[in-house]
């Protein structure tokens, strides 16, 4: 999976770090970015990402294909 974060929706709320850690982190604008998305299995990645209030976190499958939002 790939994943990525719209930095002009993100808001800095933090959930996405909250369920994945090693996946994202707040950078020094208090908005994510992506670290490790392979550390953690896709279900926990999927939960993080529709975690985000303002759907900032796109996730892919490996050929491209949108899977959320």
């Amino acid at each position: 999976m790939k994943v990525r974060v719209d930095r002009d929706l993100c808001i800095g709320v933090g959930n996405c770090v909250a369920y994945a850690p090693t996946v994202f982190e707040l950078d020094q604008e208090s908005k994510a970015v992506v670290l490790d998305p392979s550390s953690v299995d896709d279900d926990i990645l999927l939960e993080a990402a529709k975690s985000c209030p303002e759907n900032a976190i796109i996730v892919e499958d490996d050929e491209g294909h949108q899977l959320y939002p």
